[in-house]
């Protein structure tokens, strides 16, 4: 398996770990994991594992703001891989 592919399984399985943390631990008197963090991990490569979380945990689906950033990440990270891909055909 190539390395690059082991690191991206790896940060997508985190983001589901992080995501779920966060909302195992929402209500509490915990600190939770600003959604800065959340996005930026998503934005790293870890929108699949964010959407699948968010799906399956019901977590920050109710906040249009934050979904709406996941959206333009995840147009983002489709465009450059729809532009790396036609540079390297």
């Amino acid at each position: 398996m190539p390395a690059w592919l082991v690191w991206w399984l790896a940060l997508n399985l985190a983001t589901v770990l992080v995501f779920g943390y966060d909302k195992a631990i929402a209500g509490g008197k915990r600190r939770r994991v600003p959604e800065r963090t959340l996005l930026a991990i998503a934005l790293i490569g870890g929108s699949p594992g964010a959407l699948f979380a968010m799906g399956v945990f019901r977590h920050k689906t109710a906040k249009p703001g934050f979904r709406r950033a996941m959206l333009l990440i995840v147009a983002a990270q489709m465009i450059l891989l729809a532009l790396v891909y036609r540079a390297n055909r």
